[in-house]
C-alpha cells in the first residue's frame, strides 16, 4: 500500500508544481516579452494616466461623449459583476427598459432607425465597442454638444470603424474609450 502512496503523493507534487507554478509563470513571461500591452490589460493611458481599457465598456453620460451599449454588469460595467441581465424575451421589465431607452434615442434622432446594440446589453455586460451603426446614430448629438460640424464628427467615427479581424473573424465595431479620447483630443487641437 505504501508503494502506491508514495508514487501517488509525488505526482501530486510534481504536477502541481508543474501545472500550479511553472506553467502560468512560463506563460506570463511569454506574454509580457511578446504582448505587453495585451498581457497588462490593453489600459490605455492618456497624459500618464491610465483612463481605461480597450477590452472593458465604461459610462460616458455627458451629451459631449458617444455612449457605448447599457449594461447589465451591476453599476454599470462593473467587471466583479460581469453578467447579462438574464431577463428573457418575454420579460415585462426588459420590454419597458428597452422601449424607453428607444423611445429616448428615437427622439433624440428621429430621422435614424434606433440600433439595437444602443438597447440592448452584452452578454457580458462589459462590451467596449458598438457597431458603426450605432456611433454614426449618435453623431448629430455629439457634434452639436460640441459645437462641431457633423461631416467632421463622422469623418472621425470613420477613422475608428475597425473591421473584422483577418476579414472574417467577429463583425465591424467602434471601440467607443478610444472614440472619445480621439474626439477630445481633436476638439483640444481645435481651440
Amino acid at each position: 500500500m505504501l508503494k502506491q502512496i508514495r508514487p501517488a503523493l509525488l505526482m501530486i507534487v510534481v504536477m502541481t508544481l508543474l501545472t500550479g507554478l511553472a506553467y502560468p509563470l512560463g506563460m506570463t513571461g511569454i506574454a509580457q516579452l511578446l504582448f505587453p500591452h495585451q498581457a497588462n490589460g490593453s489600459l490605455i493611458e492618456r497624459n500618464g494616466k491610465v483612463v481605461g481599457s480597450e477590452l472593458l465598456g465604461q459610462t460616458f453620460a455627458s451629451a459631449k461623449y458617444f455612449h457605448g451599449r447599457p449594461s447589465a454588469a451591476g453599476n454599470g460595467y462593473d467587471a466583479a459583476n460581469s453578467s447579462g441581465s438574464n431577463l428573457g424575451p418575454t420579460s415585462k421589465a426588459l420590454i419597458k427598459r428597452v422601449s424607453g431607452d428607444a423611445a429616448m434615442l428615437h427622439a433624440e434622432n428621429p430621422n435614424q432607425p434606433v440600433p439595437v446594440d444602443l438597447v440592448t446589453t452584452s452578454a457580458s455586460g462589459l462590451d467596449p465597442d458598438i457597431t458603426p451603426a450605432a456611433a454614426y446614430f449618435q453623431v448629430p448629438r455629439v457634434a452639436k454638444a460640441r459645437g462641431l460640424p457633423e461631416a467632421r464628427v463622422r469623418g472621425l467615427v470613420t477613422a475608428h470603424v475597425e473591421d473584422r479581424v483577418v476579414g472574417v473573424i467577429g463583425e465591424a465595431h467602434v471601440n467607443v474609450l478610444k472614440l472619445n479620447l480621439a474626439l477630445d483630443t481633436m476638439q483640444a487641437g481645435r481651440s
